[in-house]
């Protein structure tokens, strides 16, 4: 199912940089992170993104995770999952997915993960990370999946396939 009616599809995606947010290894993807995050918040479908200071350039890179500087998230609301794969395989953003080993380490554990929120709730950063826990302690299930159980989600499939270091 890609759309559940009174619901919106939510979804954390955790990184590891390489390197400090202010370090040249990653300056390409920081300098990139308005102008995607910019585009992501015009796509139709779109719905809500947990924002970070606001200074240009930082995303949302101050929401560390378990105090790491260089533990990176990026947590979203769409009206569909077809807006949500839309944007992430149909924009520039496809672009960066691809070049993700450049900026990012390899997880040892799942580090993105999809859930159906009410229509109007935006999810915290804790919210969003017990349901990583849950997808991490118990595979797919109708409250916390990754993209292969949407069977109509395809465009994964085409740029990777599995799920791998920072989607």
């Amino acid at each position: 199912m890609t759309h559940k009616p009174g619901y919106h599809l939510a979804e954390l995606n955790l990184g590891r940089l390489l390197a400090a947010t202010d370090d040249p290894r990653v300056a390409e993807f920081m300098g990139a992170l308005d102008r995607v995050n910019g585009l992501g918040k015009r796509m139709p479908g779109f719905v809500w993104m947990m924002e970070g200071s606001g200074q240009p350039g930082t995303g949302n890179t101050e929401a560390k995770i378990g105090g790491d500087p260089q533990f990176v998230s990026n947590l979203t609301v769409w009206e569909t999952a077809e807006a949500l794969e839309n944007f992430v395989f149909g924009t520039v953003h496809r672009l960066f997915y691809e070049r993700r080993a450049e900026w990012f380490e390899v997880l040892g554990k799942m580090h993105f993960v999809m859930w159906w929120v009410p229509a109007g709730h935006q999810p915290t950063l804790d919210e969003a990370l017990a349901m990583l826990a849950e997808l991490q302690a118990n595979g797919d299930t109708d409250r916390a999946f990754g993209w292969s159980y949407l069977k109509d989600a395809q465009a994964w499939k085409a740029h990777g396939g599995a799920q791998a270091a920072a989607e």
